[in-house]
């Protein structure tokens, strides 16, 4: 018996693979070139908020009510466009008093010893007609890591008093243990009481800057 032998059947020719089709650069729309400029979020008519699974079953939302920002957008090329936002840790307001008592303590945020958290851009990308990523550095307790938020462009309005205004939804889920927010107590089910998954929302309506050329 041979175990090794030539066959008499020609080998199939296999066609070369076609080259990828390169992926066309998506170009900023020429009308957002006027909206470069420094900007400021209005907290009036913003909410930068978060949302987490509870007991398995259901979803608590909460908020930030005070916090400062700096923001710049470059509407000719957004890789040059920057965030800066920090929020009051103290502030915030998930509707019942002595669950946000237990959010700012020891357990969660920390305010007495970590009274800000923010978000840093470090850089920002065009990812579709009206779509941004940006992704930046997430500090929270101390503890700084990496997160990339996706933006979308709502629009651009002058409102009755002369100010314009622009206006972004953006969103990120991270792990809040990475952060150190470990705490959590067990369902008789076995599950957990509060998800290790937290979303962050940031519904922003931003006034331009007097000082903006």
């Amino acid at each position: 018996m041979k175990l090794f032998s030539r066959s008499s059947t020609p080998p199939r020719t296999v066609a070369p693979a076609a080259p990828p089709v390169p992926t066309a650069a998506v170009v900023p729309d020429p009308a957002l070139a006027a909206l470069s400029g420094e900007w400021t979020i209005d907290p009036a008519h913003s909410r930068i908020g978060f949302s987490v699974r509870h007991a398995m079953v259901t979803t608590v939302r909460g908020s930030f009510a005070e916090y400062e920002s700096r923001l710049y957008f470059d509407g000719r090329n957004p890789a040059r466009s920057r965030a800066e936002i920090s929020l009051h840790t103290a502030s915030v307001d998930t509707g019942v008093e002595q669950r946000d008592a237990h959010l700012v303590g020891r357990d969660f945020l920390n305010a007495a010893q970590h009274p800000r958290m923010t978000f840093v851009s470090t850089a920002v990308q065009l990812t579709g007609k009206d779509v941004y990523r940006m992704t930046g550095d997430l500090t929270i307790r101390g503890t700084s890591h990496p997160v990339a938020l996706d933006l979308t462009y709502i629009g651009h309005v002058t409102d009755p008093f002369g100010y314009e205004r622009v206006g972004f939804d953006g969103t990120t889920t991270i792990n809040r243990s990475d952060w150190g927010l470990t705490y959590n107590a067990r369902l008789a089910e076995g599950g957990a009481m509060v998800s290790e998954r937290l979303r962050l929302q940031f519904d922003i309506a931003a006034i331009r800057s007097t000082t903006s050329g």
